[in-house]
């Protein structure tokens, strides 16, 4: 029994003189072509950058060893292949897939924060395995008949877009349910933000502040937050912009009608395709209490000022003149155009980015009758 006792003791002793001021990273990749230089990725500034370097062992096997004092995210890269992993100091993580698998499929273990990744991967491919299916049977059936391509689209479109619902729900969940691990902002930051407005502002919230200790994890927690003030239901924040004729254009002048706000460029092909159905818009219902502003991301003034005249955009226009650098264009959290948003004669945000029948069939329904 003292024996025992003694075995235990010394487990322990080593256990707790494991090096807490460094983390490992070592693996083990089967079926090991031709390539065999192997490189430890790090996020520093925003961006993934080479931290260190090594050669694969004829056993396929590589080691790293590195300092993070939180966990942050690391990649590892060999080849065409690339493998997310997240570390900190006292972490040994283990790495292994198989370089031939051509999903990329990876197991890794040997820290908390890599089961939580493992199980995100797992839940990730269930859905992603599906979507890939449905893929290669449309390229199949296509490839046997050329001329039913449009059918063949129509019939497995409504599968595809279901599973990917899926799996953008299931994504958000998981995210909600494990804010404490930095897992949860690797899933979060994979969901396409268009749409997913209120789920990226209640992971936000939600967010502990250890995580946020985190460098991406504040930026992304910030970015939402501000995002928070652009909703549907928020007071639209006030700008003042220079015009066409570069005197003053104020958001607050505007109050008391209904306005589209019309982000919008003489070089966006999609905007300048959807002006048609803005011009019609404004002639339809300008006389219901309802006016544009457009606000353009031009940085060639001349360049904006013909893009309107050639489509007979004939209300209020002003610019930055900064593309998307301009302060309104970023307090307004637009990264893609056309980007709009409806405001009520309060200067309420009452809807955002409707196009087409869509606006049309909500000011028609939301405008006083004359």
């Amino acid at each position: 029994m003292r024996k025992l006792s003694f075995i235990l003791l010394i487990a322990v002793a080593f256990v707790s003189c494991k090096d807490k001021t460094k983390f490992v990273i070592e693996g083990e990749f089967k079926n090991q072509g031709a390539e065999k230089n192997v490189y430890l990725f790090g996020m520093g500034s925003g961006k993934m950058t080479v931290l260190d370097s090594t050669v694969l062992s004829d056993k396929g096997e590589f080691k790293f060893t590195n300092t993070s004092p939180e966990a942050d995210f690391y990649r590892v890269n060999i080849g065409e292949n690339e493998y997310m992993l997240i570390a900190k100091n006292g972490d040994v993580v283990k790495l292994e897939a198989d370089l031939a698998n051509v999903n990329r499929d990876y197991k890794i273990s040997g820290a908390e924060d890599a089961d939580k990744l493992t199980e995100f991967n797992t839940l990730k491919y269930q859905y992603s395995s599906k979507i890939d299916a449905i893929r290669a049977d449309f390229e199949k059936r296509v490839e046997a008949q050329p001329d039913k391509r449009a059918e063949i689209i129509e019939e497995l479109n409504p599968q595809i877009m279901k599973h990917i619902t899926d799996l953008n729900t299931a994504v958000v969940k998981f995210a909600n349910d494990n804010t404490k691990s930095l897992v949860s902002f690797y899933a979060i930051s994979l969901v396409n933000p268009t749409g997913n407005e209120d789920a990226m502002i209640a992971y936000a919230e939600k967010v502990g502040d250890d995580l946020k200790k985190n460098t991406a994890v504040k930026s992304f927690v910030d970015k939402v937050l501000k995002l928070k003030a652009v909703q549907v239901g928020q007071p639209a924040p006030d700008f003042s912009l220079p015009g066409l004729d570069g005197k003053a254009i104020t958001l607050a002048d505007y109050k008391g009608k209904y306005v589209l706000l019309d982000f919008w460029a003489s070089w966006c092909g999609p905007c300048r395709v959807e002006n048609p159905n803005v011009v019609k818009a404004y002639n339809t219902y300008k006389n219901r209490n309802f006016t544009i502003l457009g606000i353009s991301l031009d940085k060639d003034k001349a360049a904006w000022q013909q893009a309107i005249k050639q489509d007979g955009l004939t209300w209020a226009h002003g610019s930055e003149l900064a593309d998307f650098q301009g302060p309104i264009v970023m307090q307004y959290q637009v990264e893609a155009i056309p980007a709009s948003f409806v405001l009520d004669p309060s200067g309420k945000i009452i809807a955002k980015n409707l196009r087409g029948e869509e606006l049309d069939a909500f000011l028609n329904k939301t405008l006083p009758q004359l």
